[in-house]
């Protein structure tokens, strides 16, 4: 019988700091910044605000920091079920290309922070523990081909407990039979169902599921640690997550390249506060933007091109609130002629009245490209303007993707974004900070 759940917690077990080539560390750090201001941009959000009470409620008499919110310190798993809520609460948190259902930051980080928090550890042993349940979460991901979500499920709610867990564990320290209980463990507390996307409503929920996620991987971690067990086949087993979630899924691609290929250089930097489908297509908008000058006011109709989820799940024409608009391909294909799709405000709390978005938007079609392009997300865009000229973009990579990664002054530009808000000039010397994480010797300062 394989072992898959078992060589995924030895290898996790055993990575340390030193085995990590330094443009790996730099991605994970890359991450965590990343991942940083997202949660701080997340913080003001009213959906994310019932979470952070909540989290101060159940939580209170703890050492670790919920972001951005300046208030008292809480127990680990409040601190990470808030954080992880705060990751997803605006599209704004990295993933991975090509997507295999799985946001590395938003379940990652707020668990492994909270713990090295709680217990003290250091930068570096932070970085490891993000590198360690990337490298575990992200094979999980590829091996599920994406069909949890075919089945109904939300897909990083299911592979998040799985990441988050491994990372916790690792700072724990725990040792290779402990890690394989922590994985065990997380597989219970895995879920999350796609039912918002499809009745339109109860978008919230959306961003509870990394938040779940990474209270879970706490959870799993810490009862992994005092003895408790889970089932050491539970990824590959006959009544596993692969067999009970995806109904199409590869066993052998949870160990492809383990130890071999570091998968942490998949990870993809949104620019755009928006669900990940969207990000090529509105990349297209920019760039014909920016060579031919045109605004909203002057486009007729637009016409999208891509995969079939873009033309199915993403294609909402009349999103009823800011959540669902930030998952509609053709409301972000609009506000994209009309304003700047990097910046959060651009999704104020009038958007959705704006009669030019709302009218250019019931005006871009969205559709399965015949024959399917290339490469997976990749957008043909073509925009007929009222001048009956067509314009026309295919991109196959946007910003942030690891084919056309962001530069450090563009990450810095993201961060400096998301955080005025919160630090104003000094989110300056944070950022710094967490992109020199290996010299810090203790955590606390983060969210402060």
């Amino acid at each position: 019988m394989s072992n898959e759940t078992v060589q995924l917690a030895e290898y996790a077990a055993k990575l340390r700091y030193e085995d990590i080539p330094p443009h790996v560390v730099q991605r994970a750090k890359d991450c965590i910044t990343d991942t940083v201001a997202v949660i701080v941009l997340g913080n003001g959000m009213p959906w994310s605000r019932i979470v952070i009470d909540y989290a101060q409620r159940i939580g209170a008499g703890g050492g670790c920091r919920i972001l951005g919110s300046g208030g008292p310190s809480v127990k680990a798993p409040a601190a990470a079920l808030a954080n992880g809520t705060m990751a997803h609460a605006f599209e704004s948190d990295n993933l991975t290309r090509p997507g295999v259902g799985v946001h590395p930051g938003g379940t990652l980080l707020p668990a492994a922070l909270a713990v090295a928090q709680e217990r003290g550890n250091c930068g570096a042993d932070l970085i490891t523990a993000i590198v360690a349940g990337y490298e575990v979460m992200y094979r999980i991901g590829h091996a599920t081909k994406h069909s949890n979500e075919h089945h109904g499920f939300h897909a990083p709610g299911t592979t998040g407990p799985f990441g988050a867990a491994v990372a916790a564990a690792h700072l724990l320290r725990l040792d290779a039979a402990k890690m394989t209980n922590a994985i065990g463990i997380a597989g219970s507390l895995a879920g999350g169902l796609m039912e918002f996307a499809r009745s339109g409503t109860g978008a919230m929920v959306k961003r509870l599921h990394l938040g779940r996620a990474s209270e879970g991987g706490v959870l799993a971690a810490n009862l992994a640690e005092g003895g408790f067990t889970g089932p050491s086949s539970v990824l590959e087993g006959e009544a596993g997550f692969l067999r009970v979630f995806c109904p199409d899924h590869d066993v052998a691609d949870l160990t492809r390249g383990l130890g071999e290929r570091w998968e942490t250089m998949t990870l993809c930097l949104k620019r755009f506060p928006m669900h990940a489908t969207a990000h090529t297509a509105v990349q297209a908008v920019l760039e014909l933007r920016a060579e031919h000058e045109f605004t909203g006011g002057d486009v007729d109709r637009i016409d999208v091109q891509g995969t079939e989820r873009m033309a199915t799940v993403n294609n909402i024409p009349n999103p009823t609130d800011i959540m669902m608009a930030q998952y509609s391909i053709p409301f972000c294909v609009a506000l994209a002629t009309y304003r700047d799709p990097r910046d959060p405000v651009s999704f104020d709390d009038g958007v959705l009245r704006d009669a030019g978005i709302r009218s250019l938007c019931a005006r871009v079609k969205v559709r399965a490209a015949q024959p399917p392009t290339n490469v997976a997300g990749a957008a043909i865009v073509t925009i007929t303007l009222k001048s009956g000229r067509s314009l026309t973009r295919e991109v196959e990579e946007f910003n942030g993707t690891p084919a056309r990664p962001l530069s450090a002054t563009e990450l810095r530009d993201k961060f400096m974004t998301l955080t005025r808000g919160r630090y104003g000039a000094e989110g300056e010397t944070l950022f710094d900070r967490l992109q020199n994480l290996e010299a810090e010797q203790d955590l606390s300062w983060v969210g402060a």
